[in-house]
């Protein structure tokens, strides 16, 4: 009889599904495609055609399954959690870092808003499957495989304090950028959670009366400040988090991540990490020349957002002269 080991190998679970008052979780197999997509919903689109995931079934599985199950794997240790505001750089943060063989980057998996947002388990519940699901994500499927990186969404600098809680010791790091570049990108192409109500409002500390009393450009300098809010909190009461600032350079955004999570990479993979900066993060094929929105006009009131954003940098300032 095969073990649990080789049956769910290369398996990882993606969807939390809660339906009449029960939680299943939807599983996909990975075979041996790598986590070296932008985003893990892209490298997901692609294990969808494998024949595995084309039957007429799906693999669904119990939270208590899964919890079970992901005792069974060899995986790769969590060596950090990259929080960040949206437009900052952070996808080519994981893009470089995925770059290296040594490390698997995850990047905005949805099971993990999912599984933080849930209102279906306890507090203790919550943990153990938030731990579970990240050791099924960083299964350790190549033998030079030893670092995890988890790269999560913006929105996620809402539960750092509990996300503390459960890594203790995983070194969090914060990456932000110039708000006007930031929101001049939104002002392009909103990202989901700059579209008022697409995500509860409540999930930013915002009030329906609030939503209502801005204009749509203004919400969204809104949302930046509640980003920038969770940043200085967290900043100020956690000994194990770095700030990290786009504004400073790429490439020091790459190099001080690294000395702060404390994982030594070879002068060959560094190179290859530094390589990857010339071309756009979402796409490697196309050399990066400049974001084509940097002189855009915003018609919005900056100033709560550039105050906060003075904050950020002085503790970033701060933080360098350590």
């Amino acid at each position: 009889m095969e073990s649990i080991q080789h049956l769910i190998s290369n398996w990882i679970p993606i969807k939390l599904i809660e339906k009449e008052n029960e939680v299943y979780f939807e599983w996909l197999y990975f075979s041996d495609i790598p986590f070296a997509d932008p985003f893990f919903e892209e490298t997901i689109a692609k294990c969808r055609s494998h024949s595995y995931n084309s039957k007429p079934f799906k693999l669904i599985s119990t939270a208590e399954n899964l919890i079970e199950w992901s005792k069974k794997l060899e995986f790769v240790p969590l060596k950090g959690l990259v929080f960040h505001v949206s437009r900052c750089g952070s996808t080519m943060l994981s893009q470089c870092l995925a770059t290296s063989s040594e490390s698997i980057v995850v990047s905005e998996a949805p099971i993990v808003d999912q599984i933080l947002r849930s209102d279906a388990f306890d507090a203790d519940t919550k943990s153990v499957l938030l731990k579970s699901v990240i050791r099924l994500l960083g299964q350790k499927r190549s033998p030079e495989q030893k670092n995890l990186i988890i790269k999560l969404d913006a929105w996620s600098i809402f539960e750092a304090s509990y996300l503390r809680s459960v890594f203790p010791k995983i070194p969090f790091a914060l990456l932000y950028r110039n708000p006007g570049e930031v929101l001049r990108s939104h002002q392009k192409m909103a990202g989901m959670h700059m579209i008022p109500n697409l995500i509860p409002s409540s999930v930013f500390g915002i009030t329906s009366k609030e939503v209502q009393e801005v204009s749509f450009q203004q919400y969204q300098a809104l949302v930046l400040e509640k980003y920038f809010q969770g940043f200085l909190h967290f900043y100020e009461k956690d000994s194990n988090v770095i700030l990290l600032n786009y504004n400073d350079g790429m490439k020091n955004v790459v190099e001080r991540f690294i000395a702060f999570i404390n994982v030594k990479f070879s002068e060959i993979e560094l190179n290859g990490m530094l390589e990857r900066l010339k071309k756009h993060s979402k796409n490697e094929n196309t050399v990066f020349i400049g974001d084509s929105y940097k002189d855009d006009i915003l018609s919005i009131n900056l100033n709560e957002v550039n105050l906060l954003h003075e904050k950020l940098n002085a503790n970033f300032i701060e933080d360098l002269a350590r």
